[in-house]
């Protein structure tokens, strides 16, 4: 079969539309996209199991976890909806590029980080890199395939993304297994530096540059709306991740009800930069729409709830329970494959269920959070295994599946066709500000709830510390469950979103992060 025709016959349909010709170089642009996916999604999961062997290398304080996943989380959602826009204008090949680099050089600067402080700054460069170049990889997809081929090329992305994510624990446990605490956890980081050089290489040379028939957008980026809101939500962090490791004092009240203050005047911003026609950051007109407003509040509160699991049961499981990196790793897995089986049919499933499949999701991911919420709250710790958390975990596994795939498909079908880039856009930067608000509260509850008063009490003070913190996270599963009725019953065909403005919401990227 030739080149031209094999490209043909993979997107003919037996009484469908006339095949379409796909070039082969959209495919090799494909996988240099998706190397770049895959590090960003492994760099995730990776981080957890290595969360215990950082605090002891570099004493520290419990703050720092939180921060080391909380604010990749934050700069790589603050960074998704003007890099879009970046690329629209001046085309996505270069922005891609320039945020493989920075990946890259990030990734390289935390495996040498000598200070838990370098540490953090260097994380949050690499999630504002993540963030710069991944909305490129969606964009590039929507460019370079038309029709049916569109819909194959997203499918294998997806598979790169589940892949990724399960991959992720698993590889950190056996890079600190085999190399040491000491070694091992910098290595966890070195990983992407022969697939970020790589993937700079082939991007040079096999990415097209901006195509004729590629519309260029004038539309300007709001900056002092991303000023504003960055401000905002860091000052609303800060006091919930250093609080407790202060004492709270007087300050981490003052700091939060500022950040609450520089919120709202984001939103006044916001309102102001429209009425003088310009395009903001988050259109405001977006939230007449209740149940786009419930959809929203719908992915801040789930991504809150399960982007926390591994974070509470990796320090659970290693400086608790004195399991290795790898054995910490392993608890993931059930976990992870639950979300590969259910993500791969969910599609199909919300085609025939509509708005069920993600009842169906958010109910499995609460029986199961609240399963391991009992079994922490009742186990010995002596004698608790991975393979009492096996069932639980792979049974929350397949609701988050069910779940991340079409659940931004149902919230922009909340609003006009006209506004679904710009809906896209708000619902990917809510979820990374979700988990990065989920990571914050939980860090706080299982840190401000941890009490040991000798050797003989670590393991159960670790162990109810993780009970109380998986108990908040089991409770904001439960306020998703509820807010997915505020969603319409069917999606009535998809909304077409313009996904270069947005992070592709199939980021499994957070199943196990």
């Amino acid at each position: 079969m030739t080149e031209h025709t094999a490209a043909r016959a993979a997107t003919t349909v037996p009484g469908g539309p006339p095949p379409v010709t796909v070039p082969r170089e959209a495919w090799r642009a494909l996988i240099v996209l998706l190397a770049g996916m895959f590090i960003a999604l492994l760099d995730t999961t990776i981080v957890n199991v290595a969360l215990p062997t950082i605090r002891t290398s570099l004493d520290a304080s419990e703050a720092t976890l939180s921060w080391i996943i909380s604010g990749y989380a934050l700069a790589f959602g603050l960074a998704l909806i003007p890099a879009g826009r970046v690329g629209d204008r001046i085309g996505h090949k270069w922005v891609f590029f320039t945020g493989i680099a920075l990946f890259t050089i990030a990734s390289a600067a935390c495996g040498l980080a000598q200070s838990d402080t370098q540490l953090v700054v260097f994380r949050v460069v690499q999630g504002l890199a993540g963030g710069i170049f991944v909305p490129a990889v969606t964009a590039f997809i929507q460019l370079l395939f038309p029709g049916r081929a569109r819909g194959k090329a997203f499918a294998v992305m997806g598979a790169v993304i589940g892949v990724s994510s399960a991959l992720g624990p698993i590889v950190g446990g056996l890079i600190i297994q085999a190399f040491g605490e000491t070694s091992g956890w910098r290595l966890v980081f070195g990983v992407n530096l022969p697939i970020g050089v790589a993937t700079l290489v082939a991007a040079a040379l096999l990415l097209p540059k901006r195509s004729s028939d590629q519309p260029v957008v004038r539309a300007g980026i709001d900056w002092l709306g991303l000023v504003l809101l960055t401000v905002g939500l860091v000052a609303v962090l800060v006091p919930l991740i250093e609080g407790q490791d202060k004492g709270w004092p007087t300050w981490t009240y003052v700091t939060l009800a500022a950040g609450v203050v520089v919120l709202v005047l984001f939103a006044l911003w916001e309102v102001a930069y429209t009425r003088r026609g310009a395009s903001p950051l988050v259109p405001p007109h977006l939230f007449s729409h209740a149940s786009f407003t419930g959809g929203v509040v719908l992915a801040l509160v789930y991504f809150a709830a399960f982007t926390s699991i591994f974070f509470t049961l990796s320090i659970l499981w290693q400086s608790g329970l004195g399991h290795t990196a790898l054995e910490s790793g392993v608890v993931s897995i059930p976990f992870a494959i639950g979300s590969i089986i259910a993500s791969s049919q969910s599609n199909q499933l919300a085609q025939r269920l509509g708005r069920t499949v993600l009842v169906v999701g958010t109910a499995l991911v609460t029986v199961g959070l609240v399963w391991v919420w009992l079994l922490l709250r009742s186990a010995d710790p002596a004698t608790l295994t991975h393979w009492d958390l096996l069932l639980p975990l792979f049974i929350a596994g397949l609701g988050n599946g069910a779940f991340i795939a079409p659940n931004a498909q149902f919230i922009i079908a909340t609003v006009d066709r006209s506004e679904a880039g710009a809906a896209s856009g708000v619902v990917s930067t809510v979820q990374r500000v979700g988990s990065a608000v989920g990571i914050a509260i939980i860090g706080s509850v299982f840190f401000g709830s941890l009490v040991i008063t000798g050797p003989d009490t670590v393991a159960t003070g670790f162990t109810s510390a993780a009970g109380d913190a998986m108990g908040v996270s089991a409770a904001f599963s439960v306020v998703a469950l509820l807010l997915v009725f505020v969603l319409p019953k069917r999606t009535g065909g998809p909304a077409a979103p313009t996904p270069r403005r947005a992070a592709p919401e199939t980021e499994v990227a957070q199943t196990t992060a």
